[in-house]
């Protein structure tokens, strides 16, 4: 799966309001990013390097496999594959929205 293919998931899955009212980037360590700015609506799903509430670093592989969900959020956070900076109450919503 292709980070393009990944931004397009993840529109698809928040639409035009997820309720989250933050941002959050998706860190994933080679330059590469996932940006939900939920602070606006609509909300603006980007592979930019922007300012966030919170960030949550990851490889890109084990995110991949976090949304086909083979690895989950509380063991990858748990064993390091997830580190999370910011406000992580952020961070705990994310999930329920993501799997909404």
């Amino acid at each position: 799966m292709s980070l393009q293919e990944l931004t397009d998931g993840m529109r698809d899955r928040v639409g035009e309001d997820c309720g989250l009212g933050a941002a959050i980037k998706w860190d994933f360590g080679d330059g590469t990013f996932l940006l939900l700015d939920a602070s606006q609506v609509p909300n603006v799903i980007s592979n930019e390097d922007g300012d966030a509430d919170t960030t949550l670093k990851i490889s890109l592989d084990d995110f991949i496999a976090m949304t086909q969900g083979e690895l989950d959020g509380t063991t990858a956070f748990m064993t390091g594959k997830l580190k999370i900076e910011g406000d992580m109450g952020i961070a705990m919503k994310l999930q329920g929205v993501l799997s909404a």
